[in-house]
């Protein structure tokens, strides 16, 4: 895991400049949406910005974040062929345009949730710190009238349902952004951790949406905390394949050291 998490930082700057140039040119590739089962009833699906769960419940879908813009139908068109229950309630983990830009394609009467601070920050939808400036960022959600903008938000916890639908969101402080909801799903003893551990990627902390480096490590530190007693599968941000415990655990001890390295290259000027 280590040394994945190395290679992660070797290659972040260069899938940096791919990705801005792929955003550069004219849209050309078919956007297709790939799943994954992760165990029984929930699903990871893949392309097109950050992971994205699907929870099928008794009474419908909840879908854990929904992508890049133009992403939302190709995502529902990918729930269709797994379940054919509707979706009823959308859960935004963060702000940031690759898992929240898909909300203004969903039908305007279901249910979104997100953490209070994702709330403000998706109204405002400042540009990630971490990337190349942009003088007149995109708002999807004031173009399109508020469409996809929280109904719903939590401070610390919130339980949705019960029983084997159960899903409980989670707060346990700053790290990628100031509004980092982690998705929790008892029954099944899974973790959507999301971007605050995008798995093998280097971490990326946005200072313009309340993101912090010192306290990255500690946020996580609680995560695991949670995690160790409660779930065996985590779900993050990026990558292909689920995460563990071990994975997480080696990923904070990255981050300290990062982060210590950054703090002292700073102080010697």
């Amino acid at each position: 895991m280590t040394r994945r998490i190395v290679l992660g930082v070797l290659l972040a700057a260069g899938a940096l400049s791919l990705t801005v140039a792929a955003m550069q040119q004219p849209a050309a590739q078919p956007r297709v949406v790939e799943a994954d089962k992760v165990k029984d009833n929930l699903y990871v699906l893949k392309g097109g910005g950050g992971n994205s769960s699907v929870f099928i419940t008794a009474t419908g879908v909840v879908v854990v974040d929904t992508k890049n813009p133009g992403w939302g139908q190709p995502l529902l068109d990918k729930i269709k062929t797994i379940t054919n229950k509707p979706v009823t309630m959308i859960i935004n983990t963060h702000t940031h345009g690759d898992h929240v830009s898909g909300n203004v394609e969903f039908p305007a009467n279901i249910d979104i949730v997100t953490h209070e601070n994702t709330a403000a920050n998706m109204k405002e939808m400042r540009p990630n710190s971490s990337a190349p400036p942009n003088p007149n960022p995109p708002n999807i959600f004031k173009d399109n009238g508020g469409k996809g903008l929280a109904k719903r938000t939590f401070k610390d916890r919130m339980t949705i349902g019960r029983g084997a639908d159960q899903i409980d969101l989670l707060y346990f402080g700053r790290a990628h952004t100031n509004g980092d909801a982690m998705v929790f799903f008892p029954a099944l003893r899974v973790l959507h951790i999301a971007d605050a551990f995008p798995g093998s990627e280097l971490p990326i902390m946005d200072g313009n949406n309340g993101g912090t480096g010192t306290g990255y490590a500690e946020t996580l530190t609680k995560a695991l905390a949670f995690s160790e007693k409660n779930a065996d599968i985590l779900i993050n941000g990026h990558n292909n394949n689920t995460s563990t415990n071990a994975d997480l655990k080696a990923y904070i001890q990255f981050i300290r050291g990062y982060v210590g390295e950054v703090q002292a290259a700073k102080k010697a000027g």
